[in-house]
């Protein structure tokens, strides 16, 4: 059984095809850093247009490292929410089109749940229940995965979602965008130790909710604090930003543990372009190992936004019968239940 997916949540577009839901033929994508890179970050209708211009040949390249011409699709997936609107039109108009075309059964998928397939398609032994960490530049999620297509949120982002807050961070600093991996590599060279700065609600017991807004702003004037010529010093920079990331591991993993100990569940896994981080990826495998529960990472193509994971979670439905009408529309601001 083969499935088309369309990925256009926010800036990147993705087209894969995924036999059988498990085995990946193609999953191509094309990201347009270069384009928002100057502005920062991703402009929506920058984001919408680079869409428009490229998906017909990404498809085409997705269909030939696949081997296989669209008519021979048996379900056509795609992301319908959350993310930009524009951008998750042009997906949505594309497979809706290929879906009347070829009269193909189409199936719309929560980005969210896509995340949490992503894991399955590199690890086939994962088996609910477990809890699920979403992390990502607009998403913070904790997810308890009571079964595949049976979710519990426990708690989110009351403000800025994690991924944003690297990207405000590196602006901020003036050290390029995306903020994650070049914060990421920076505090290689650092000393996480040397500041110590304090997630929101990060020892809240009571609930499983993050907020990161006060640890940017922490970071920052901390930054602001230094003189001109000690900005200039790459030591500080890099000890500031191993401090800031260790801080954001330290806040995810205590409400994630806490999950595990109120859930009693023995998995974790982690999903969204954040789980790529290396910091937290070696962090996250010491705890599993320290305290035996099972941590799983998708692989860095995974991790970020792609379509083989839609295409994944759409073979999931298409085979429970549970398809999309074609006048389904756009879901910005989609939960994951």
């Amino acid at each position: 059984m083969y499935c088309l997916a369309i990925e256009t949540s926010c800036d990147d577009t993705c087209v894969a095809i995924v036999k059988d839901g498990s085995v990946i033929l193609s999953n191509v994508i094309s990201n347009q850093l270069d384009f928002h890179r100057r502005f920062g970050g991703v402009v929506p209708e920058v984001a919408s247009r680079k869409h428009l211009e490229y998906l017909i040949p990404i498809l085409d390249q997705a269909c030939q490292e696949a081997g296989i011409d669209v008519s021979q699709i048996d379900v056509v997936a795609c992301t319908y929410g959350p993310g930009l609107a524009g951008s998750l039109l042009m997906g949505l108009c594309l497979a809706k089109t290929i879906a009347i075309l070829f009269q193909k059964p189409f199936v719309a998928i929560n980005h969210l749940e896509g995340h949490l397939f992503a894991s399955r398609l590199d690890h086939p032994d994962l088996t609910p229940p477990f809890i699920s960490l979403i992390i990502s530049g607009g998403h913070t999620e904790l997810i308890m995965v009571k079964d595949w297509g049976v979710y519990t949120s426990l708690g989110r982002t009351r403000d800025d979602a994690v991924g944003e807050v690297y990207d405000k961070i590196a602006k901020h600093l003036a050290i390029g965008y995306p903020g994650g991996p070049i914060i990421d590599l920076l505090s290689q060279n650092g000393n996480p130790n040397r500041f110590h700065f304090r997630g929101g609600l990060e020892d809240n017991k009571e609930n499983f909710e993050f907020s990161f807004s006060g640890l940017k702003t922490a970071v920052i004037r901390t930054y602001n604090q230094f003189s001109l010529n000690e900005k200039k010093d790459d030591t500080l920079r890099n000890d500031l930003l191993a401090s800031f990331q260790h801080s954001v591991y330290r806040t995810l993993w205590k409400k994630t543990f806490l999950a595990v100990k109120k859930t009693g569940y023995q998995g974790i896994s982690l999903g969204g372009g954040v789980s790529a981080n290396s910091y937290l990826r070696h962090q996250f495998s010491q705890q599993g190992e320290q305290h035996q529960l099972n941590i799983y990472f998708p692989s860095l193509t995974l991790c970020t936004d792609n379509a083989a994971m839609i295409a994944s979670c759409g073979s999931f439905h298409f085979s429970r019968g549970e398809l999309s009408p074609l006048d389904i529309e756009p879901h910005p601001q989609l939960r994951i239940v």
